[in-house]
């Protein structure tokens, strides 16, 4: 019998690697407005959280103007090329059809523009997966893990105790203890060691295969690893 009712799933670092997509659409921007371009791996750190956030550290500067037209430089790339310099990690198709199969109802929760969510999980081959997908507005709204959670939980009706939200950075795990939900991470994506064990998630996936296990309950075990 599977664990949860239902399993929240973020996109980026969880379902595929979108580091190079990103991260070139983000220094596309900052040469645009004439500013240094960090290296690729300069800028890992930005897959996660909202984008707005991370420009706003990178051009030292809250003016909305600014930041305005550095997503909009962002989003110019990324919604012709950047979207598609994208990987699916190993595995995840035959984690997602064996979960979906066992019964659990998988959703989609990421802070990226819904818009570009259903985009790329169609061009991938993901979304029959998926009974609904969730994101962000390209106008700011539930760009906050904790604000997307509650959106998801109060639009589809579900059960905080039914429910878990599994994802690779801490505000995933932030998030989803707002919201009175279990949450899993992922250790292959970009939340470090560090990072997570600062989050405190209540479980721990090295694997896209360990996931669907745990989600399954395939094997028996409660522990805090799989």
């Amino acid at each position: 019998m599977a664990r949860f009712v239902t399993a929240l799933l973020d996109l980026d670092g969880t379902l595929s690697d979108p580091r190079q997509g990103i991260t070139r659409c983000i220094q596309h921007a900052l040469r645009e407005l004439d500013r240094s371009t960090p290296h690729e791996d300069e800028l890992l750190w930005c897959i996660g959280p909202p984008l707005r956030r991370s420009f706003a550290r990178l051009l030292e500067s809250d003016d909305p103007a600014l930041l305005d037209r550095a997503l909009a430089l962002y989003r110019a790339r990324f919604s012709t090329v950047g979207m598609y310099e994208n990987v699916v990690y190993d595995g995840i198709p035959q984690a997602l059809d064996r979960v979906r199969r066992a019964g659990v109802c998988l959703m989609l929760a990421t802070s990226k523009p819904r818009v570009y969510a259903v985009e790329i999980l169609r061009h991938f081959g993901l979304a029959e997966h998926f009974a609904a997908i969730h994101g962000s507005e390209l106008d700011g709204r539930r760009t906050e893990k904790a604000h997307l959670i509650a959106h998801v939980l109060e639009a589809e009706g579900l059960a905080p105790e039914g429910t878990i939200m599994v994802g690779d950075r801490e505000h995933d795990v932030a998030g989803a203890r707002v919201c009175g939900l279990r949450s899993g991470a992922v250790t292959y994506g970009f939340g470090d060691a560090e990072e997570l064990a600062r989050a405190r998630p209540d479980f721990l996936f090295d694997s896209p295969w360990a996931m669907s296990a745990f989600l399954v309950d395939d094997g028996g075990r409660d522990g805090a690893k799989y």
